[in-house]
């Protein structure tokens, strides 16, 4: 016969579309004793959002087993609340500031590496690789995937909210609280290797006619020998960078 717990949801976690329209207090319906972090993914929710469970109102981890009458409430990882070290799931593990994304994230890929962040991003990752580096080379998953996020293997991810490039940085950002770690211009757009400036007369040959003439300062990647300079995109780039160094107020 099957048992019944009841699970709730705070906060961002109410964001997941399995959750959108309901209440955030679920009945949930189970045979044997699974692990609590499998009643959590069956409901919708993946494993690295989650930062605190109490159980019954004790703080558990993901591997307790659920009960009969057990009542769930199931918390995301927020800079604006107080709870003891010992309950929070992600405080032994804080996350790296290196990343890898799916294969729908080219865009946002991109503008990480203008920040300067390590960031893995191929257009053929298939989700078990985008699992294994994650884990191997411990990185954070950014996906718009919700089921890849529930790969055993990944430990920090993000499930990104909106699907337009400047409010996914944001939500990064500010999830991830990197506003102070910014070192915008140090890593290639196109392959994520660093950037350092470099003589004119080295790149003189892959220059076009016209930025010989115009521009005197360079930077090219260490990696894919791609050369930058500081054209009419330079600008537009700062500014985007700007906004992205701006308070959190100031982006609401």
């Amino acid at each position: 016969m099957d048992a019944t717990a009841t699970i709730e949801f705070f906060g961002s976690l109410n964001d997941f579309p399995a959750l959108s329209g309901k209440e955030s207090k679920l009945q949930y319906r189970f045979a044997g004793t699974p692990a609590v972090k499998d009643a959590i993914e069956a409901i919708g929710v993946p494993h690295p959002e989650v930062d605190v469970i109490l159980l019954n109102d004790m703080p558990v981890d993901f591997t307790h087993p659920l009960q009969a009458g057990d009542k769930v409430a199931v918390y995301p990882a927020e800079a604006n609340r107080g709870w003891p070290e010992s309950f929070s799931l992600q405080a032994n593990y804080p996350a790296p500031d290196r990343f890898v994304l799916d294969v729908h994230l080219g865009k946002l890929a991109r503008a990480l590496r203008m920040l300067g962040f390590d960031t893995c991003y191929e257009n053929d990752y298939s989700d078990k690789a985008i699992a294994h580096i994650a884990a191997t080379e411990e990185r954070i998953v950014l996906t718009r995937d919700v089921g890849l996020l529930k790969h055993k293997s990944i430990r920090w991810g993000y499930w990104l909210r909106s699907q337009h490039l400047e409010e996914q940085l944001t939500e990064v950002v500010n999830y991830y609280n990197l506003r102070h770690k910014l070192t915008p211009f140090t890593r290639c757009l196109a392959c994520n290797g660093s950037i350092a400036q470099v003589p004119k007369d080295s790149v003189i040959e892959q220059l076009p006619p016209k930025t010989k003439l115009y521009f005197d300062a360079f930077y090219q990647c260490d990696s894919c020998n791609r050369v930058y300079w500081k054209g009419s995109h330079y600008e537009r780039m700062q500014r985007f960078i700007q906004q992205q160094t701006q308070s959190p107020k100031s982006l609401e």
